[in-house]
């Protein structure tokens, strides 16, 4: 398995250069549309209000870090301070590594603290929490494109790619909850017929390992779903804020409203989702958001900026977590790379008990650099 991810990493490496310099290509073209004069002006209005902005920012890692503490059960326990370490390296990774956030990233979370907290314990947690933060980008997506759709005049193609997108979202949030209701086993189905074609026979097994502990979760801790929900809530309301904030500073013209910096949030986390794996959105995010900002009323210059000081947020938090793998012996790959091996590695057989956790634990504890 280790020499099947190896294999991946090196296909997936000639398209990583193209995506990322295509990305740099976009940005500086961007950039230089929109006006390096007025973007840099705009930077010098925020000043240091940036370290709000690293603070609101900060909520936002708080609130999905204890979301994860949440969706752990007993008799595992996950501490903050673990979570939140595991959440910003593992996002570091995600956010430089070019298609790290595919296979790696999320995985990486769990798999860098699996001294504090089982490995698979850990990792079917993260797998329910992102459940629930699926859900709650879908929701708040859906809403972000109805509030463009009905309150402002868009052209004919984008109007168009909005009907058809919130359609898609709205049987998607239908047939999700009608699925997990009757207890579907879509993976393990996928991945049967995969096996069919060639696919590892234990890649079902763990399909099926995590469709239980999705569905046991379901059943077992009804009461932890709206705590849950509450904190990804929090998530996108600071995400929200964080817009507004920057906002005031940078368009003192067209001051902002908690409206069109929750459009322009929604519109973000679908840049988010739909180029993950290009290393901070190089290049896309300057273009969807300085297009949207102009529907809005913004100055394109202004939606530009907007998205240049949320990549410079974006690599503080990588930084920091880039700091916190160098303080225990990783670099970004080295990382990267354990990851891979501790989830690839693990055993179906030995994570029925908690003894077993801690002999999985014991194995892998001897990868770290």
């Amino acid at each position: 398995m280790t020499g099947t991810a190896t294999t991946n990493r090196k296909r997936f490496t000639p398209l990583a250069i193209i995506f990322t310099l295509g990305g740099v290509v976009l940005f500086a073209y961007f950039v230089k549309q929109a006006g390096v004069s007025q973007i840099a002006d705009g930077i010098r209005r925020l000043g240091a209000g940036f370290i709000l902005i690293l603070i609101i920012s900060a909520v936002r890692h708080i609130a999905r870090s204890i979301a994860w503490m949440v969706c752990v059960e007993a008799p595992h326990r996950l501490r903050f301070r673990d979570a939140l370490r595991a959440r910003l390296m593992g996002d570091a990774i995600g956010n430089i590594l070019p298609f790290a956030s595919f296979v790696v990233s999320e995985p990486a979370k769990p798999a860098l603290i699996r001294d504090r907290i089982p490995l698979m314990a850990g990792f079917s947690a993260m797998v329910i929490e992102n459940i629930f933060y699926s859900l709650s980008v879908v929701v708040f997506v859906l809403s972000g494109m109805l509030a463009l759709l009905l309150n402002f005049s868009l052209p004919k193609g984008l109007r168009l790619a909005s009907v058809i997108t919130v359609a898609v979202i709205a049987v998607i949030i239908t047939l999700g909850v009608a699925l997990i209701r009757r207890g579907a086993r879509l993976i393990s189905g996928a991945t049967t017929s995969l096996h069919r074609r060639g696919l590892n026979k234990k890649w079902i097994e763990k399909s099926r390992m995590v469709e239980d502990s999705v569905y046991g979760f379901y059943r077992r801790n009804g009461s932890r779903f709206l705590p849950i929900l509450l904190l990804e809530a929090c998530f996108h309301l600071a995400g929200v804020i964080e817009i507004y904030v920057t906002l005031y500073f940078i368009s003192p013209q067209q001051p902002p409203t908690l409206f069109t910096a929750f459009i322009l949030e929604s519109v973000n986390r679908v840049i988010t989702m739909a180029f993950k794996f290009i290393p901070l959105r190089m290049g896309v995010d300057e273009a969807g958001t300085g297009r949207v900002s102009k529907i809005l009323q913004f100055t394109e210059a202004v939606g530009v900026t907007l998205a240049i000081i949320r990549k410079a947020r974006d690599l503080f938090w990588a930084c920091v977590g880039v700091i916190l793998l160098l303080h225990r012996g990783w670099s970004l790959r080295s990382a990267a790379r354990d990851a891979e091996l501790a989830i690839a590695e693990s055993s179906i057989a030995k994570i029925s008990s908690p003894e077993s956790n801690q002999e999985t634990v014991t194995r892998f504890r001897g990868h770290d650099v």
